[in-house]
């Protein structure tokens, strides 16, 4: 059997043993909402388009979507975070009973506004629609002192019976820096790897195993421009990975691919799989960091993690909306298509 046989064969054992394993998230939970629109004509009253409503849709966004990659991708997942008792808020329980991952975790209370983007897309008749505006309804605090606490005792009892613990961090306060040191406390953490993706305070986080970020995210923390300099990206990788005590640190570059930095090993730089001309990429960092905690789970190596991250990537972003990644098309994907060249940087 062939060296690349041999490793598409363990990147399969690893996907085919999700079901074993169970994921806590602690996250902030978003409703994505799509609202469809025919182009019908100028209003007369500005100079805007009038649009001919066609359709409504509402799908798990941000730590939601990572919930539901996780579900998808076969994993026994905890969710724990906050809704409002609002029709966003209901949603988002409705649809994770839908796929039975528990929600005992979820806390709904009325004076919490459900995190809603709502995406306004317009086309004409048979042709594609464009997102042309979006309107985000977000809480106007965070999560108070009660729900704080019990956000940090449902994490620490979920964790000791998980695999590993993802922290999706969309700044609405129930992912928070503070709230994972509390839930690290009374032995809550115990060798269990704790996976994070934070929009925009990644290096507030301590205690974390390995991180996801995208290239603009680790700009903007580190206040530098990335572009084609590679040293430069280098550089912020090993300042990044050494600040927060990573093991491994996994940067998503779009159409570059992505680039693994395990610790004390030489980084990896993985091309995308799949076609470059995407459909959308809306939550698709939430699909890498989904399987990447669920491959670190099952007990893969950072550099396997990240190229079973770079399959589902691939997949997801040829999809429309806010999507997942199922178990069985990250197989069907290992099956047709060879392992992604690695390339070895210096």
């Amino acid at each position: 059997m062939t060296k690349h046989l041999k490793e598409n064969e363990r990147l399969r054992k690893l996907v085919e043993s999700f079901p074993k394993l169970t994921v806590t998230v602690l996250a902030d939970l978003v409703a994505d909402e799509f609202v469809f629109g025919e182009i019908s004509r100028v209003s007369r009253e500005a100079p805007v388009l009038i649009l001919k409503h066609r359709d409504r849709t509402i799908l798990p966004g941000g730590g939601a979507n990572a919930i539901n990659n996780l579900a998808d991708l076969g994993v026994n997942v905890l969710p724990v975070g906050v809704v409002g008792d609002d029709e966003a808020g209901k949603f988002l329980i409705r649809a994770f009973r839908r796929k039975h991952i528990p929600v005992s975790g979820v806390f709904k209370h009325k004076s919490y506004t459900t995190v809603t983007k709502t995406r306004i897309l317009a086309g004409f008749s048979h042709t594609a629609s464009q997102q042309v505006v979006r309107v985000d309804r977000e809480p106007a605090e965070a999560p108070n002192s009660h729900l704080r606490r019990e956000l940090v005792l449902a994490a620490r009892e979920y964790t000791r019976a998980s695999d590993a613990l993802l922290v999706s961090d969309y700044g609405y306060g129930a992912a928070t820096p503070a709230l994972l040191n509390l839930i690290r406390q009374k032995r809550g953490l115990d060798k269990v790897p704790v996976t994070l993706d934070s929009r925009h305070r990644m290096l507030q986080f301590s205690g974390v195993t390995a991180a996801t970020p995208n290239e603009a995210e680790v700009e903007e923390v580190l206040g530098i421009t990335i572009g084609d300099n590679r040293e430069r990206l280098f550089a912020a990788a090993e300042q990044i990975t050494e600040e927060m005590k990573l093991e491994s640190l996994l940067i998503t570059r779009g159409k570059d691919g992505m680039v693994i930095f395990p610790r004390r090993h030489k980084p990896v730089d993985i091309p995308i799989y799949g076609s470059d001309q995407v459909a959308d990429v809306t939550g698709a960092g939430d699909t890498v960091i989904a399987t990447f905690t669920a491959a670190l789970a099952a007990g893969a190596t950072s550099e396997e993690a990240a190229h079973l991250a770079t399959y589902a990537g691939g997949i997801v972003v040829m999809k429309r909306g806010t999507a997942t990644v199922s178990q069985q098309e990250l197989l069907e994907a290992l099956d047709k298509a060879p392992l992604v060249t690695r390339v070895s940087l210096s």
